[in-house]
């Protein structure tokens, strides 16, 4: 992670949805395919309000394993970060304030054109990340199915490799068949899209992925220092920038989780991107309680921006032991919320 000034970068969390994820077996980021529609909103409340407020639960994997944001949320409350969140298509409405770039949600990468607003959302998105005051920003996501659509865009650019996933077992092969049925559909063969990044994205990928690219490009080429936040998707953002012929340097924050993922080759990754690698390990080995053990077993290794928040707190003095406390207080916090709950009150009234 770049080492800037004193003062703390922000978090840019791009949350949005595909129906990619509704294919079965593909991700735990949700109870199931009903409530996983609603995890990307309520992961953008817990990170600006520490609780759902719109959404109607708390993500959690069908094993219970919780959103990543419980973890990024943690950090927030002990380093005190800014955070902004786009809207980068949602299908149902977040009380989180948001920036929208003109994204829609995206269909299943398996029809011709499951993501028609991705080159709008990639140039509305550049603009903002041009326009974007901080010295620093860390760029997350929040979207299941996400791994899916970035081997689509990888293998459309003809960067075909692994990624990971939020389950224990990768099901990668799965995952590589559904990404051959969607190129069938777009009329495209691996590596077709090499100098036309923005087609991967509309024909094999996810708005979310097109937005954070195109900030990514925008924020990198106005002078702002960029660290992707995450894991393999953030790989496929890194992917598209520099297939949009950003050359400057980017760096990838991510967990040990998701750095030890064989499946992924994250690091084999890293050097063909041309990224600086920080890995994070927050210690959550040899605990039995639900929000560190789960991610111990394999599940939900990256998301909303855990693996850049951690390296934020590693790199402000924050020790591991004070994270893990405050990971099991947010957790058990939201376990003990209300059914409903109201939004805090901005100046401009709720939101």
């Amino acid at each position: 992670m770049t080492d800037t000034a004193d003062s703390s970068p922000r978090l840019v969390l791009f949350a949005g949805t595909t129906r990619t994820a509704e294919i079965e077996g593909l991700s735990a980021a949700g109870a199931d395919p009903e409530a996983m529609v609603h995890t990307p909103s309520a992961d953008a409340e817990i990170l600006e309000y520490g609780e759902p407020v719109r959404a109607p639960e708390v993500p959690v994997s069908p094993t219970g394993c919780p959103t990543p944001a419980v973890v990024t949320r943690a950090v927030r409350e002990l380093a005190d970060f800014e955070t902004t969140v786009v809207d980068a298509g949602l299908a149902e409405p977040t009380a989180a304030p948001t920036v929208t770039v003109g994204a829609r949600a995206g269909e299943d990468i398996r029809q011709e054109d499951p993501v028609p607003t991705a080159p709008g959302a990639f140039t509305a998105a550049r603009e903002f990340g041009r326009q974007i005051p901080d010295e620093e920003v860390l760029v997350a996501e929040t979207i299941p199915g996400g791994t899916t659509t970035a081997l689509g865009v990888l293998t459309a650019l003809g960067e075909e490799r692994g990624v990971s996933s939020s389950l224990p077992d990768n099901p990668l092969d799965r995952k590589r068949e559904v990404v051959a049925d969607a190129l069938d559909a777009s009329g495209l063969a691996p590596g077709d899209a090499e100098s036309d990044p923005r087609l991967a994205v509309r024909r094999v990928g996810d708005p979310v992925l097109a937005s954070a690219a195109g900030f990514v490009v925008g924020a990198v080429r106005s002078g702002t220092a960029v660290t992707l936040a995450g894991g393999t998707q953030m790989v496929a953002v890194a992917a598209l920038a520099r297939h949009a012929g950003l050359d400057a340097p980017l760096s990838l924050a991510t967990t040990k989780f998701l750095a030890d993922d064989e499946s992924a080759d994250l690091r084999g990754a890293v050097p063909d991107f041309d990224l600086e690698l920080t890995v994070t390990d927050p210690g959550f080995d040899g605990t039995n309680h639900p929000a560190l053990a789960r991610f111990v077993a394999g599940e939900a290794k990256e998301g909303v921006g855990m693996g850049g928040s951690l390296a934020l707190a590693d790199r402000a003095g924050i020790e591991m032991g004070a994270v893990r406390d405050r990971v099991r207080a947010v957790y058990d916090d939201l376990l003990d919320r209300p059914e409903t709950a109201e939004a805090p009150e901005s100046a401009d009234g709720p939101r």
